[in-house]
């Protein structure tokens, strides 16, 4: 009878992971499909020491967020709704109107819905930068393209 190797399994801890930065261009993207790479991304689930209560995700620079796109009559009929806190204070918002005005928030939103609802996903949603054209100051972290 032989002897089982033992495999040991590596458990992430704060503050000693690498972090990267990635950079992504929407242009011509899907804003479903987009939003769920990158909250993969954010969240470190494409790291082979991912850990569930451990930040391990990568920073994420998003370009060119008014070139976006959305699949079937989403854009005339998809709308956002939020609560102000105050009586009678619940508010609509048109995707239409959204990407007009702030097309940076769609995408954000897009992807703070998909990330986790805790202190944990709070901070890995600060690691997304959006801008709305090609140009953005984090050229200084070298981040490397995602198709």
């Amino acid at each position: 009878m032989q002897k089982a190797k033992l495999q040991h399994t590596t458990v992430a801890k704060t503050g000693q992971v690498d972090q990267e930065w990635f950079i992504v261009s929407a242009q011509n993207q899907v804003l479903g499909r987009l939003a769920v790479k990158v909250a993969m991304i954010l969240m470190g689930k494409n790291k082979p020491e991912y850990t569930a209560h451990v930040d391990t995700g990568d920073f994420v620079i998003i370009t060119d967020a008014e070139k976006i796109g959305i699949s079937g009559t989403k854009a005339e009929t998809k709308e956002y709704d939020y609560y102000t806190n105050h009586s009678g204070g619940h508010k609509y918002v048109k995707y239409a109107d959204a990407m007009a005005k702030k097309p940076e928030w769609v995408i954000t939103e897009a992807v703070r819905r998909m990330l986790p609802k805790n202190k944990i996903g709070t901070k890995m949603l600060t690691k997304l930068k959006v801008y709305k054209g090609s140009e953005h100051p984090h050229a200084a972290q070298m981040p490397k393209e995602i198709n």
